[in-house]
Formats: C-alpha cells, structure tokens, sequence
C-alpha cells in the first residue's frame, strides 16, 4: 500500500476516531512526513527494522540546543507517532512491521523547575505592588490583569495555553470552573479566593468588549493574549522580584501541584486536578511524597525498641 495514503488514512483516524487535538495531528504528520523522506519511503512494506534504525541514527545526529544533539525526548516523538501509525496498519489489517519492534529510548529522570515559598510570594506580589504605584489607568489596569493571571495560574495549576483559552464569561459566583484541556478532555480547576478577586477587580477594569478573559496588546487593537505574551510578561515580574532562576508559566503550575502535595494531598488527586491522562506524569512530584515518608519513618520507625 502506498505510504502516503497509508498516512493521510492514518491521519484521519486519529482525528475522527481517537480524537486527537490539532496540533497532535499536525506533529504526527510532521514526523511521519521526515522519516518517509528521508528513509526513502514509498510503500507500506518500505518500513524496516533496519531503516528505522537508521533513521534514528540521523535524528541523533542532527543538531539541537546549541552545539548538542536533537534531545532524546524530541526522538522519542518521532518513534511514538511511527509506532502509533504501524498500530493503526495492524488495526486495518495493513502487512507491515510489528509496531513492538519499536522500542522507544531511556529518558533521565525530568527535571523540574522549581522556586522557593518566598520566592513565589515575592512574585505574586510584583505586579500588585506596581498597579498601587501606578498613576497611568491604562498601566494599571496592565498590571491587573498580570496579577490575575499569576493567581489564576498558581491558584488552578492550569497550563498556560488553558489559561490564554479562557473567555470573559466565566462565572466568578461559584470556586470553581470547567477547562479543556489536551486531548479536549475537560477537567474541573478550582479557584482561591485571592484568584476570583484579582479576577473580579481586572474585570472591573476592563473598558472593551473583547471575548476573551485576558487580552493584550494596544487599547486599539486588542487580541487574545497567547502564551508568549505571559511569559513575555512574566519575566518582567521575575526581575522585579529579584528571582534569578529561570521561571515560565510552567514553573506556577509545578509549584501549584507541590504545594498540594506537600499539604497532604494525594498523587493520584493531583493527576486529576492536574488533567494529567497518566499517574506516570504526575510521578515526576514524587520527591515531595518522597519527603513526607521520610518523616513518617523517622517519627515512628523503631519506635518500640530499646
């Protein structure tokens, strides 16, 4: 069978049956497209154990941040949506290689940004600071909005595209709001009092008729503010708190799930409120449960003996 149709079959289905977002498909058919070129690619029955092989053999080659490879996780996607395609070839009844035969690379451990409580108050409190200083009403409805968007992101643990996709008719009567996440799966984030006051005075502020919950750009030319605009903006605050690690959007939604965990709420609660589809995402916080047990253990091991 043609490679090609094979794909754009493949494509659909993932679009119509599985439902996947947008920008799953686009990368999927990004990844397929570049191992058919390069490889050679006509057929169905082209794919092999040994170009695909070779295949990753380039991708380790090629150039990535700086003078460093292509990182193995960005590999990995590659591998992902290849397996996922021999999958759907197995499903059809399509001859082609055993998608097992693709075997994905070891990752280390990730990493994960963090900043200190202080740091973190600090930081809440930067564009707070500045709308009280601030004579100019346009500048100060700025720092508004920042400041809503600093609480509504730690307070929630909503990913920054989440929070750039909220619209202005959320109902601040209740704590709580529904969101779509990846994969147009909706989850219920809920919101903390100083969220849904720093919401609610923002809104107050606002002078235009614009759909979304935050906009930016100039009074005569409004647009919805897209994620790089808050981390453009979030960097701002950054200095102004005097933090110098590095902070993204990202790193308030880390520290939204370890301040949970590290209050007691369990992993499997955080996955949820995180709108992570599998606990082995949300295992990257375990060094905070790790910390409680080692307190557990040194308040009641060996307690009994002499």
């Amino acid at each position: 069978m043609n490679a090609e149709v094979a794909k754009r079959y493949f494509l659909e289905y993932i679009e119509i049956e599985r439902g996947r977002a947008v920008k799953t498909i686009e990368n999927y058919d990004r990844y397929l497209t570049r191992y058919f070129a390069q490889m050679h690619i006509k057929n169905v029955s082209d794919v092999s154990e040994q170009n695909v092989r070779d295949f990753r053999l380039w991708l380790n080659r090629q150039p990535g941040t700086g003078t460093d490879s292509m990182k193995r996780r960005t590999q990995n996607y590659y591998m992902i949506a290849l397996r996922a395609f021999l999958k759907f070839l197995r499903k059809r009844d399509i001859a082609a290689i055993s998608p097992e035969k693709i075997e994905l690379a070891k990752l280390p451990e990730r990493q994960i940004d963090l900043i200190t409580t202080a740091e973190l108050e600090r930081l809440l409190q930067a564009p707070r600071e500045a709308f009280e200083k601030e004579k100019d009403p346009e500048k100060a409805r700025t720092y508004l909005r920042d400041s809503a968007i600093l609480e509504l992101l730690f307070s929630t643990g909503l990913r920054v595209s989440e929070l750039c996709a909220l619209d202005a008719d959320i109902d601040l009567a209740r704590d709580e709001l529904s969101v779509r996440g990846k994969g147009d799966n909706v989850r219920v984030v809920f919101i903390s009092p100083t969220a849904k006051q720093t919401v609610s005075d923002y809104l107050k502020a606002r002078n235009d008729m614009e759909e979304a919950l935050f906009v930016d750009g100039r009074p005569n030319k409004l647009h919805r503010i897209i994620p790089r605009d808050v981390q453009r903006h979030l960097k701002s605050y950054v200095a102004r708190a005097g933090i110098t690690s590095v902070v993204t959007p990202h790193t308030l939604r880390h520290a939204f799930a370890t301040d949970l965990l590290s209050n007691g709420a369990d992993i499997r609660s955080v996955q949820q409120l995180l709108g992570h589809a599998s606990i082995n995402t949300t295992q990257i916080y375990t060094h905070i449960t790790d910390a409680h047990l080692r307190e557990i253990h040194k308040k009641y091991h060996r307690k009994n003996r002499n």
